[in-house]
């Protein structure tokens, strides 16, 4: 005898589709947003450059001593994503688990468009602009890490 399989419900069909949605993004990496931030992109990005590809307390080290005044906003949103990861992974240890900033961009945003009084009874405009950071943190792959053990024994057993 053949066993028939029940067919499901769309309902419940929709559930599990959408139950391992959520579970596929507790696997990922941690992301945060800052929107509107009022500071021209190009200031914005000088900082950003610093810490992409960075370890993720290291990056927070560098922008915690940095003297821009971006940097204390992207320390901020470092901190956002780092407890976005430990959402997503309550299991791992934040220390052990080998996190960078994996990606981070800059985006500009709005502009306000201001006059400012010019000679002879002219006007010149004043951009004010903004921008919008993404951060991503995630922990370091696999193989890196096996890279940088094996260099390290390398180097230790060739100093011996």
């Amino acid at each position: 005898m053949e066993t028939v399989e029940k067919k499901k419900k769309r309902s419940v069909i929709k559930k599990e589709k959408i139950q391992a949605i959520k579970d596929a993004a507790k696997i990922g990496p941690g992301v945060a947003y800052l929107k509107d931030v009022p500071t021209s992109p190009r200031k914005m990005r000088l900082v950003a450059d610093l810490i992409r590809g960075v370890d993720a307390f290291k990056a927070l080290s560098i922008l915690k001593f940095e003297s821009k005044h971006p940097a204390a906003k992207l320390e901020k949103l470092l901190l956002s994503a780092m407890a976005n990861w430990k959402t997503n992974h309550p299991d791992v240890d934040l220390d052990k688990a080998g996190l960078f900033v994996k990606e981070v961009f800059v985006d500009g945003g709005r502009i306000l468009k201001r006059l400012r009084p010019a000679p002879q009874g002219r006007a010149h405009r004043v951009r004010k602009r903004s921008n919008h950071v993404t951060l991503v943190v995630d922990r370091m792959p696999v193989e890196a890490n096996d890279k940088k053990e094996t260099k390290k024994t390398a180097e230790t057993s060739a100093a011996e």
